[in-house]
């Protein structure tokens, strides 16, 4: 039976995740193997493991590695950990593939364990650009480490084989999470209102926004920006979603609460919202505002706009409803006005999101399931130069 193991540290990577280790575990030829980590475990963070298991996933391995700091020696400290201890897992487990989804810290300790432990890696949404983040150099670092690739986009894919990558190993599947949005069944507004305890209001905006690892310090000032704006709009009912465990994240959530303490009557933040509430919010909001890549993925599907401030996301693909924004206060109010215009927002209902493909699953696990895993340990490097 082919075993396969899934690596997760994060609640949005698992919502992403979530359609493909379905396919995997009810594939009766295949063994799904689960090691949860990063976030999941972490109290501060919702200990989402806990969703993962009621939604009928068995966790093999549980490894922690967080440390109680949100500093760069932190994050650093953590990839250190995270390398001995998913080498250990690894050996225990022995899998045929390890997957890996993405470009946080988690995901470069596993692929280091993974890679050195001979194991080959599957590796999605490889090949994105995300200038402002060192998420950038984690999510090429892992694509050289991997030996199977399933991109987001046609570009991506080219990208991917342009740094090396055999063309017949590199599969455009388009991003996991247009999965969700085509099936999951979505919260009713009654429903989501009392999951949240929140009235939503005439007009409503989902925050999302994270540090920007690459721009140290900066953290403070660049959502105080955002937040004088939101200052303005008091009409309006705002949910944040704390960020995740990175450097100053915890400037950020302490920042966001104070705000949400001096408007209760219309803003409200949540630790974990998970895929299904995220999503059935973004039926009934007007816009996402941050710096997310659910902004860029997930909210075109909505025919919403987003507001995508400052560099985190600089590089992607994106669909015609996505704003771009300085993180400064002139700029993010000049976003919010052009949102807002009847001009832009009569152009929604025919923005086509570059993402979407349909059901990502379909294509990721068979070739999984038929793949050898030998003939994909020892790679070779395409050099486009050289074969034109």
């Amino acid at each position: 039976m082919r075993k396969v193991c899934v690596i997760t540290g994060t609640r949005a990577e698992y919502g992403l995740l979530y359609w493909t280790m379905k396919s995997l575990q009810e594939d009766p030829d295949i063994e799904l193997q689960l090691c949860v980590t990063g976030m999941h475990l972490s109290s501060e963070f919702g200990l989402t493991y806990q969703v993962i298991e009621q939604e009928g996933f068995r966790i093999d391995k549980k490894i922690e590695i967080l440390l109680s700091s949100d500093t760069s020696v932190g994050m650093t400290k953590a990839v250190g950990l995270g390398i001995i201890s998913f080498s250990e897992a690894l050996a225990e487990l022995q899998p045929d593939i390890v997957l890996l989804l993405g470009d946080r810290f988690e995901v470069l300790a596993a692929a280091t364990a993974a890679a050195l432990s001979a194991i080959p890696i599957a590796h999605c949404h490889g090949g994105e650009l995300t200038e402002g983040a060192i998420d950038e150099s984690i999510r090429h670092a892992v694509t050289k480490m991997s030996h199977l690739h399933f991109t987001s986009t046609e570009e991506y894919r080219r990208r991917v084989i342009q740094m090396g990558e055999l063309p017949d190993r590199v599969y455009n599947v388009g991003a996991l999470g247009i999965e969700n949005v085509h099936k999951l069944p979505l919260l009713s507004r009654a429903t989501l209102e009392k999951q949240l305890n929140f009235t939503l209001r005439e007009k409503n905006i989902v925050v999302t926004y994270h540090p920007v690892t690459l721009e140290k310090n900066a953290a403070k000032e660049q959502i105080s920006a955002l937040l004088s704006v939101l200052e303005e709009v008091s009409d309006t009912g705002i949910i944040f979603t704390l960020p995740n465990a990175d450097a100053e994240s915890r400037v950020l959530i302490e920042v966001i609460k104070n705000f949400v303490a001096d408007h209760k009557s219309n803003a409200a933040y949540y630790t974990s919202l998970g895929q299904l509430r995220y999503l059935s919010l973004l039926q009934y909001v007007d816009a996402v505002v941050g710096n997310s890549s659910s902004g860029i993925l997930e909210a075109p599907s909505f025919n919403i706009p987003t507001i995508n401030i400052g560099n985190r996301q600089r590089g992607r693909a994106k669909a015609e409803s996505v704003v771009d924004c300085e993180p400064t206060y002139a700029s993010i109010k000049e976003a919010f006005a052009k949102i807002q215009s009847s001009e832009f927002r009569s152009t929604l209902r025919q923005v086509t999101n570059p993402y979407d493909r349909g059901a990502s699953s379909g294509r990721i696990v068979p070739v999984l399931k038929n793949v050898n895993p030998d003939e994909l340990i020892n790679k070779q490097f395409y050099d486009m130069e050289l074969l034109s």
